[in-house]
């Protein structure tokens, strides 16, 4: 009898796939080291990240649901950038996902204002990081600050507007030790955007950035946490996908069949963990931390599902980049077993299933090993 989770798993398969075409969608605003335009799935990223860090402040309502404002925060641009993207989805998730853009356009419960907040501030202190801004540029703020676009932040939140209009004259940092600690984190989680992955974008047309797989993974986790093997808590797994490459803004990424040092690696990414999370004021540091660890010892379901993510998006990409990067590294079958299988079959065997008919048939073509055994049995 044909199981009615896996039935839904070519729809979730093929949305997920269309998603990735917003990570070839730029916008008007640049990377904070000023080297190119952000594009619109890693700036979804960051907005999520900018929730999270302002998630337990006054601007935010106490019954704020925050995996709730965290999902919210991933999709806005979906229904314009990725085509009838929705319409692949199962009618149930399409439709909860319409009435999550419906509440945010309408700003009618306390995720969506929270979101409406961060859809101000996140691009006014985006454009403030540049490091080489115009005179033009500085005068257009300015304005945008005066009366313009930002000009709602003085009332909405007149702390961030004061520190903002402070930084434009030249002055120093000027808000409190609590706001000044999260922008200046949430600034250098900006430089995760320039950190280059082994795979490609699924159109295969250059490297996939950190920012913009932890949007993606973040999307994975959302639409497939059905198919975990334990109940989880999805809000849990959306904090840690945030989160979890954020150390490889000092670490850096190595690819997981380019040879690596394991043990060096994790003693930079703990290095790594201690400097960036001990940005922040010391409580929300300790609990991002927290967060992190729980997602690299892999321990409890939670972790195990986002670990399981984790790994079959690269497989995704590769799949639908004609193989990707897998002839450079010269992956083989049994590395992809050793080193990926496992992960993903532990936390959500299905997602493995549904792709391994692909997997096996790209490997054949490509004078890759032969086996007998389909990779969930082994």
């Amino acid at each position: 009898m044909p199981d009615p989770a896996s039935d839904r798993l070519p729809g979730q398969l093929q949305f997920l796939v269309a998603a990735d075409a917003l990570k070839l969608v730029d916008r008007a605003s640049v990377l904070q080291d000023g080297s190119r335009l952000e594009n619109t799935a890693e700036h979804a990223w960051h907005r999520a990240l900018w929730v999270m860090v302002f998630a337990d402040t006054d601007i935010a309502a106490p019954n704020l649901d925050l995996g709730r404002a965290i999902a919210m925060a991933l999709i806005p641009e979906l229904a314009d950038h990725a085509g009838d993207a929705l319409d692949l989805l199962p009618h149930d998730q399409a439709r909860s996902l319409r009435r999550l853009l419906d509440d945010l356009a309408q700003e009618a419960s306390p995720e969506a204002r929270l979101l409406a907040l961060v859809a101000r501030a996140q691009p006014l202190f985006q454009e403030l990081g540049d490091s080489l801004p115009s005179p033009a540029d500085l005068d257009r703020l300015r304005g945008d600050l005066l009366t313009g676009r930002f000009a709602a932040l003085r009332a909405d939140w007149p702390e961030l507007h004061g520190l903002a209009e402070g930084l434009l004259e030249g002055r120093r940092w000027s808000g409190s030790d609590d706001l000044v600690a999260r922008l200046r984190f949430l600034a250098d989680a900006d430089r995760l955007k320039s950190v280059l992955r082994a795979t490609p974008v699924m159109a295969g047309t250059r490297r996939e950035n950190s920012a913009e797989h932890s949007w993606h993974i973040c999307l994975f986790a959302l639409i497939l946490a059905e198919h975990g093997i334990a109940e989880i808590e999805v809000d849990r797994v959306l904090q840690m996908l945030v989160l979890h490459d954020l150390v490889e803004i000092d670490a850096g990424d190595v690819p997981i069949h380019g040879g690596q040092d394991p043990a060096a690696q994790e003693a930079k990414e703990r290095a790594a963990a201690d400097r960036l999370f001990g940005l922040l004021p010391k409580a929300q540091g300790a609990g991002f931390r927290t967060l992190w660890d729980e997602f690299e010892t892999a321990q409890s379901d939670d972790a195990v599902f986002a670990k399981a993510v984790d790994r079959v998006q690269p497989v995704l990409t590769n799949l639908e980049a004609g193989g990707g990067t897998w002839p450079e590294y010269n992956v083989t079958l049994d590395q992809l077993e050793r080193r990926v299988a496992g992960k993903v079959r532990r936390g959500a065997p299905a997602i493995w299933e549904a792709l391994w008919p692909r997997i096996d048939a790209w490997f054949r073509a490509n004078g890759g090993p032969k086996v007998s055994t389909p990779a969930s049995e082994v």
